[in-house]
C-alpha cells in the first residue's frame, strides 16, 4: 500500500498538517461560529421559557389564590345567606304558629261556650220536659192536675241533687 511507504510519509505528514490547518480554520472561522450561536441561541431560548414559565406558574398560583379568596368569601357570604333565611323563616314559622295557636284559642273558647249555651238550652228543655211528663204522669196517678210550679220545684230539686 503506497500510504504505508515510509519514503513518502514525509510529504503525507506535510500535508496531513496544511490539510489540518485548513480544516482547523475553516471550522474555527465558519462552522464552529454557526454551532456555537446555534447553541447560545438556543441556551436563550431555554432560559426565556424557564422564565416565561416561572412567570406563568407565579401568574397561575397568584389566580388560584385570588379563586380561593373568592370562593371563601362567597361560601361565607352563602352560608351567612343560608343563616340569615334560616332565623327569618323560623321566625315566619313562629309567628304563624303563634297565630294559629291564638285562631285555636279562639275557636276552643268558642266551642266551649256554644257547647255550655247548647247545655244550658238542653238543660232547660229537659227541665221543661220533665216538668211536663211529671205533670202529666201526677194528673193520671192522682186524677187531677198538679200545681206547675210545685212540678218545677220538685223537678229542679231532683236535678240539683244529682248534679251534685
Amino acid at each position: 500500500m503506497p500510504q504505508l511507504d515510509i519514503s513518502t510519509f514525509a510529504p503525507q505528514l506535510v500535508w496531513l498538517a496544511i490539510s489540518f490547518v485548513v480544516l482547523y480554520l475553516l471550522m474555527a472561522k465558519l462552522g464552529l461560529p454557526s454551532v456555537a450561536a446555534a447553541i447560545e441561541a438556543r441556551r436563550q431560548h431555554r432560559e426565556e421559557d424557564l422564565d416565561h414559565a416561572a412567570r406563568l406558574r407565579r401568574e397561575a398560583e397568584a389566580v388560584v389564590a385570588a379563586y380561593e379568596s373568592v370562593r371563601a368569601g362567597a361560601r361565607e357570604q352563602a352560608q351567612a345567606t343560608i343563616r340569615e333565611t334560616t332565623e327569618r323563616l323560623a321566625a315566619v314559622a313562629a309567628e304563624r304558629q303563634r297565630q294559629l295557636s291564638v285562631a285555636l284559642a279562639e275557636r276552643t273558647s268558642t266551642a266551649e261556650r256554644e257547647i255550655a249555651a247548647a247545655k244550658e238550652r238542653a238543660l232547660a228543655e229537659i227541665r221543661g220536659v220533665a216538668a211536663d211528663v211529671a205533670a202529666s204522669v201526677a194528673a193520671k196517678l192522682i186524677g187531677a192536675s198538679p200545681d206547675q210550679d210545685t212540678v218545677a220545684a220538685a223537678v229542679d230539686r231532683v236535678v240539683a241533687e244529682r248534679a251534685a
